[in-house]
């Protein structure tokens, strides 16, 4: 019997090293931006509505959809943004399926789908139960400047354009506190994967 697990928290709030952690374990780990990515590849069905929707500049040299073009268009234009969604997430929805279907087929035991925006774009469906990683704003703050040399102001909006911890734990079978350090999360996290063992 297949456990999906479907794994989500804001930014900077250690859902990749959870996603890690669970991998190191045992867990197979379908990540929903590589699927993003592969969703984007030159001729598909997706890469042709995008391409209609937002014009050719958002075409890089070699074909394929220049990301970083595309995400100046939409991040600091909700309609755009949702215009992309519309067309991105129901076929990462299908992909992700599949993916899914093939791994139980498989007899893998734990399967964790890490997605930033499981539940914005409605893909609980696909999941058994959800996880979600939470961190105090200062942490994340002070985290994505030392990782990423990213500003305050820089962080703080994107945080805000994020459901909000508290929205996202309503959601959630199980919450993981990350304002501790590394090892009381693996902790965690082996309690967790021994629970799904049981």
């Amino acid at each position: 019997m297949t456990r999906v697990i479907g794994l989500t928290g804001g930014i900077g709030s250690g859902k990749s090293t959870v996603s890690q952690c669970l991998a190191e374990l045992g867990a197979v780990i379908i990540d929903a931006d590589k699927v993003g990515h592969e969703a984007f590849n030159p001729g598909t069905q997706a890469w042709h509505e995008v391409v209609n929707t937002f014009g050719r500049q958002v075409i890089a040299p070699g074909g394929e959809i220049d990301r970083k073009k595309l995400g100046e268009i939409v991040f600091n234009n909700p309609e755009s943004l949702a215009r992309l969604n519309k067309i991105m997430h129901p076929r990462m929805y299908e992909m992700m399926g599949k993916m899914i279907e093939e791994y139980r087929r498989q007899g893998v035991d734990v399967v964790v789908m890490e997605a930033a925006v499981l539940l914005e774009a409605n893909w609980t469906p696909l999941v058994d139960e959800v996880w979600v990683t939470v961190t105090s704003e200062e942490a994340v703050l002070e985290r994505l400047n030392r990782q990423r040399g990213l500003a305050r102001e820089q962080t703080l909006s994107r945080i805000r354009s994020q459901l909000s911890s508290d929205e996202r734990a309503r959601h959630a079978d199980v919450v993981i506190n990350n304002d501790g350090d590394l090892d009381e999360m693996r902790a965690r996290v082996k309690e967790l994967w021994d629970g799904l063992q049981r």
